[in-house]
């Protein structure tokens, strides 16, 4: 009786069919920034009579982060000012973003925000005499921000929404906006296509179907990369029944930090990772237990950690303008105390909820409970599932918070990605124009003519979130416009054949029929690995040599070399990796993706020579802010054709002034 393997076959691939299309503006992505992107490039390119396709590698109505609820919308201006929300960004950003990028999100997001509650978004509201409104009560009285309702603030920032359906409520509207037949669904562009007659010139992008055997080479003008950011680079703390489980997307997996590099576009801050604290192992957020039930955190022995490091945390302050501890900076009070021995972390649900029952009717509090819950069953239903199946009530007992593994991402409290220009107006200096003069100062296009960042996949300008993102994907959008007219005659031609191209996206499957004669077990095979294999490999070397949860996110210069060598053999394993089905070509291309990102992310950490980010992760060998050598972006390339890397420092200039006051 032969061996019975628990491998279970996906769809299986064949010998696929080659589409080219062609259009003038390329989407690549399904999430926020790309509908965004297509509401507003519709509104321009319809009187222009330019094309637009969109392709995602999921589905719109769920893609993205957002895709499984929201409870909360994180960026909302309203009554405060731009100027005040750069400072913002700046201050939990330890003192380096592209002020201009910041600017331009906050000048614009509220008319985004404004737009997702014309679409149908509930949005929560404070009436005049102070009562608090859930959304959907606000929607049955009419009560809408356009009209100058006040909305329930969660914290100076933050709106709070009914957003289980928000991505469905968003997705709809691009879907609406675009039409079906200029979205493609299930298509996983895995990289751009470049131009034959001009240098530097992206002119589309190459992918396949993950339902059907079919290769898509796609024509176009110009092209925005808005896939997320990137997650199980490093090492999951979430292990065996709970393997994968992570707070951002599993899908994402660096595509649009990968394709960016592939292109020869510069990536910024990839030094940056984002460490959230989150409810242990079922990675619930705690910002509306924090903001809105003002539930406090403390040590095991009831210690509230961050007065406690007052005067550590105070050493890493960037400037006068921190009066709010920055998300770096929380965590590093937090590790103080766990490596110290004062662990677990507790977040003291049962305090904030059994003070808020002091001044509450049955009713009332029966209601906050309820909320409780709806913060959890809104975005992130399996820490429901484990308060209920540990028995724990959140009333009645506290839970542990914990840092997450590493990840990558340029909307939430983090800054990586790609290097992107900014508007072409008179108040932006002059040195953050100079990258693009020669090809053009179209907002949000990277360093590669035609190719176009916004969301996750834009560096240097955090905190966008859900709606920032949005906005950004219509300011780049309309810049595509306007690139589009000026680049009127341009004729895409890619370099490579169509032939060639489908060689190369489906190598692994071809790999796999060829050598998979040469043993009677698939998943051992001295001619290629299987991408789960891969992916366990890039994990255990990130999270011990990279500052992963294995050294409480600690390195040094001679742990990045050693990290550097084994992932470069890495990457030339990388090339034969075999996929059996179309599931395992989709997780293929993915582990390409995010063997470059974290090859991105090591060279920036070794590169810059300080500990910029406590808390998210430290130099050990230089464990301070160096403000003198420090304060500046740092911008790195790749050469494709070459696999050498250049890295670089480019000057900070602060557009804002530091505020007067606190």
């Amino acid at each position: 009786m032969g061996k019975i393997h628990s491998y279970n076959p996906g769809l299986p691939c064949a010998e696929p069919e080659i589409v080219e299309l062609e259009t003038d503006i390329l989407l690549v992505g399904g999430g926020m920034a790309a509908c965004g992107a297509a509401v507003e490039a519709v509104r321009w390119a319809k009187p222009a009579g330019l094309k637009i396709l969109l392709v995602d590698k999921a589905a719109m109505e769920r893609s993205g982060a957002v895709a499984m609820g929201l409870s909360a919308i994180n960026t909302y201006i309203g009554e405060n000012k731009p100027d005040d929300y750069v400072r913002m960004v700046r201050c939990d950003l330890m003192g380096i973003i592209r002020e201009d990028l910041s600017f331009d999100v906050g000048r614009h997001v509220d008319d985004t925000v404004h737009a997702f509650e014309d679409w149908g978004l509930p949005i929560w509201k404070k009436t005049d005499d102070g009562e608090t409104l859930d959304g959907a009560e606000a929607k049955a009285r009419g009560l809408t921000l356009r009209g100058g309702a006040k909305p329930v603030r969660s914290g100076r920032w933050q709106i709070m929404i009914n957003g289980e359906s928000y991505k469905c409520i968003v997705a709809e509207a691009a879907k609406n906006a675009l039409g079906m037949e200029n979205i493609i669904e299930r298509c996983f562009i895995v990289r751009p296509l470049m131009d034959a007659n001009e240098p530097n010139r992206c002119c589309g992008g190459v992918g396949f179907s993950v339902r059907e055997n079919k290769v898509y080479i796609i024509k176009a003008n110009a092209t925005l990369v808005v896939t997320g950011g990137a997650v199980n680079i490093f090492r999951p703390r979430s292990v065996g029944e709970g393997m994968g489980r992570a707070w951002y997307p599993v899908w994402n997996p660096g595509s649009g930090y990968a394709m960016t590099l592939i292109a020869g576009g510069k990536l910024v801050l990839m030094e940056n990772r984002f460490v959230p604290a989150r409810f242990k192992d079922g990675y619930g957020p705690v910002g509306a237990w924090f903001l809105l039930f003002k539930a406090k955190a403390s040590n095991a022995y009831g210690e509230d950690y961050i007065a406690k490091h007052k005067d550590e945390l105070d050493k890493f302050k960037p400037y006068s303008e921190a009066s709010v501890i920055g998300t770096c900076l929380r965590n590093h009070a937090m590790l103080i105390e766990m490596k110290e021995g004062r662990g677990p972390i507790y977040m003291h649900t049962e305090v904030a909820l059994q003070e808020a029952a002091k001044t509450m009717d049955k009713k009332r509090f029966k209601h906050l409970i309820a909320e409780a819950w709806e913060d959890f069953l809104d975005m992130c239903v399996t820490q429901a599932g484990l308060w209920a199946c540990l028995n724990i009530e959140p009333e009645k007992v506290p839970s542990e918070i914990m840092p997450t593994e590493p990840y990558f991402l340029g909307s939430h409290a983090g800054c990586a990605g790609a290097w992107a220009c900014g508007p072409d107006e008179d108040w932006v200096p002059a040195e953050y124009k100079e990258p693009w003069k020669e090809i053009g100062l179209y907002n949000r296009m990277t360093t590669v003519k035609g190719l176009f960042v916004a969301g996750d996949t834009c560096g240097a300008c955090g905190h966008k979130f859900s709606s920032g993102s949005h906005v950004e994907g219509r300011i780049a959008a309309k810049a595509m416009i306007k690139f589009c007219l000026d680049n009127k005659d341009f004729k895409p031609t890619p370099k490579e054949n169509p032939e060639e191209l489908k060689k190369e996206i489906y190598a692994p499957w071809y790999r796999f029929e060829e050598f998979k004669g040469a043993t009677t077990a698939f998943e051992i095979n001295p001619n290629y690995i299987l991408p789960k294999q891969c992916q366990f490999r890039l994990q255990k070397i990130m999270d011990e040599y990279v500052a992963g949860v294995a050294t409480y996110y600690q390195t040094n210069k001679i742990m990045l070399e050693r990290g550097l060598e084994l992932l470069v053999m890495l990457r030339e394993d990388a090339a034969k990796m075999a996929a059996r089905d179309l599931h395992e070509l989709m997780r293929a291309w993915e582990n390409y993706h995010r063997i470059l990102t974290a090859e991105a992310h090591l060279r920036h950490i070794l590169f810059r020579e300080e500990s910029r980010y406590p808390g998210y992760y430290y130099r050990a060998d230089f464990l301070n802010i160096d403000d003198a050598n420090w304060r500046c972006f740092t911008l790195s390339s790749f050469n494709a054709e070459t696999g050498e890397w250049t890295l670089e420092k480019f000057p900070y200039i602060q557009i804002i002034p530091d505020p007067l006051g606190p």
